[in-house]
């Protein structure tokens, strides 16, 4: 059966380094999010009450497309944030604030229950989380203009519902790495603890 793993965690867990770990290590085919211009983003941000209903499914949507490309591939992947999040965490997040209206969350719900019930889920969900200051100390150190700006609230928000859906989660089998002291990319203790987990979760790595 194909090995098809996801990684899934908040701003600054460490996702992207893992996946290009993965990579290395197990041979998968790496799976990005799409940077094709969402045409409802400036829209949202200038108005998110108007806009956000449009610019979730547009991501829903795009997302989809990637999932697919994933699943049609015949050779072992690696996606780095997966179509679950856009509903669980973002879309949620929005609900939650008042920004998406009851009566169009029902709808953005049943469209991504529906969508679910097709996806083939991961053989394995990487969780990855850390603390919230050690998001704002990533985020810091990699200068970027928009994840500076992004205010506490926000994080905390998102820390709240990955935890809550990594709970939830029933799709498959999910391993947890709680990042906020790991240095995988530059401590060799912490890379041969983070190998022998993941080992153990997704078989030999290849040679």
């Amino acid at each position: 059966m194909k090995r098809y793993v996801a990684v899934a965690g908040t701003i600054g867990a460490g996702k992207t380094s893992l996946v290009a770990w993965l990579v290395k290590r197990y041979g998968l085919e790496p799976f990005y999010e799409p940077n094709d211009e969402n045409p409802y983003l400036a829209d949202f941000y200038d108005d998110m009450k108007k806009w956000a209903f449009h610019s979730q499914v547009f991501f829903l949507s795009h997302k989809l497309k990637l999932h697919q490309e994933l699943l049609a591939a015949n050779r072992p992947a690696v996606i780095d944030r997966t179509i679950y999040e856009d509903a669980e965490i973002f879309a949620r997040s929005l609900k939650n604030q008042r920004y998406i209206a009851a009566r169009d969350w029902a709808v953005y719900e049943r469209l991504y229950e529906g969508i679910k019930k097709t996806l083939r889920p991961p053989d394995v969900l990487v969780a990855l989380t850390c603390s919230l200051g050690a998001t704002k100390k990533r985020i810091e150190r990699r200068g970027r203009a928009m994840e500076s700006a992004i205010p506490d609230a926000y994080l905390r928000r998102l820390h709240n519902l990955y935890e809550d859906w990594f709970e939830r989660y029933d799709l498959g089998p999910i391993v947890k790495i709680d990042t906020t002291k790991l240095d995988y990319v530059e401590d060799l203790v912490d890379l041969i603890e983070l190998q022998q987990k993941l080992d153990k979760a997704l078989g030999p790595p290849k040679r």
